[in-house]
């Protein structure tokens, strides 16, 4: 990261902020280029910048380093090769403060090479925000997995007792759920805010055997772990059916994604049928309620088609891998 790191922390010294009302904490998992050096640079001029050096123990581990060590009213977890359209926190912020939310999710940009640094209408004002509880917020609106598109306040996730999972991907996907279902305040602002930088080298991305498989098996751990999300949903509140059935939609999507990475990958086909046995347990499987509002089109609807029909599925890979293998 240290070829993105300095955009990623001039973007939060860029927010017209008092440096004094706000702390950056950069955990260093065990880099193995100049990131700590650029970081360690930055902190000797900023004293708000504290540097953690640690060994290497996966992104989940690392939020949780920066989120023991937090002493803000709010939280925010941005990647490092990521950034902040300048002059938006200020916005965020006094909304947090003035609907006293727990949490407030807001818009992010995809960014290739160009440099996006103003936001498109931070400056145009903000509409009356609709509060609602967390189970409500997932009925109503279609939310993202990702950390980097809303603030938390600290005290509501430290009583929460929810923490990112360690040693496995998806943590910030099984987080977001986790949280949304026990705010009591929240609300969407319609602000551009945060950049997400699409880069070929990216850990989600990664083509590599080892890392390529983990990421299938631990969509398969998500899998499980919101069927256990999806109990906890109260029957009693207004939306809950509501809820439930978003929640049902991205436990199936993490089982689909599943799916269309093993066509990619090296695991045998043999693996396929106990693997759909277990999601089918958990009522992941069959993919019934995954087409819809949030998944739609002809591509989904293909390979649903597909993935439902178990006779199907390993002559479609294997056909599916013969080609790929050819075309690389």
């Amino acid at each position: 990261m240290e070829r993105y790191l300095p955009d990623c922390i001039d973007s939060l010294l860029n927010q017209n902020l008092n440096p004094a009302e706000y702390e950056i904490i950069i955990v260093n998992d065990e880099s193995k280029d100049s990131t700590l050096r650029v970081a360690n640079n930055y902190a000797a001029i900023h004293d708000n910048i504290i540097v953690i050096d640690k060994k290497n123990a996966g992104v989940g581990a690392a939020r949780n380093t920066g989120f023991d060590l937090a002493k803000g009213k709010y939280l925010y977890f941005l990647d490092p090769d990521d950034y902040l359209a300048k002059n938006t926190m200020t916005t965020i912020l006094s909304l947090m403060e003035a609907n006293d939310l727990d949490i407030l999710t807001f818009h992010s940009m995809p960014v290739v090479k160009k440099h996006e640094p103003n936001s498109l209408n931070i400056e145009h004002g903000v509409k009356e925000l609709l509060v609602q509880d967390g189970i409500s917020y997932i009925a109503n609106i279609k939310h993202h997995n990702e950390i980097w598109w809303y603030f938390i306040k600290r005290e509501f996730m430290v009583n929460s007792g929810v923490r990112f999972i360690e040693g496995k991907w998806m943590e910030d996907a099984i987080l977001t759920s986790e949280l949304f279902l026990k705010a009591k305040r929240m609300a969407h602002v319609d602000c551009d805010v945060h950049r997400y930088r699409i880069l070929p080298t990216s850990a989600m991305r990664n083509k590599s055997p080892e890392h390529y498989n983990k990421v299938i098996f631990d969509n398969a751990n998500a899998a499980y772990v919101y069927a256990q999300l999806i109990d906890s949903v109260p029957k009693n509140h207004p939306n809950s059916a509501a809820c439930i059935k978003r929640l049902k939609t991205r436990q199936q999507s993490f089982v689909f994604f599943l799916m269309v990475r093993l066509m990619k990958s090296d695991i045998s086909v043999d693996k396929i049928p106990e693997m759909l046995e277990g999601f089918e347990k958990v009522d992941a499987y069959p993919l019934k309620k995954f087409i819809g509002d949030d998944y739609h089109g002809i591509g989904y609807s293909f390979l649903v088609f597909i993935f439902n029909r178990k006779y199907l599925i390993n002559p479609f890979i294997r056909v599916f891998r013969t080609f790929y293998n050819i075309s690389k």
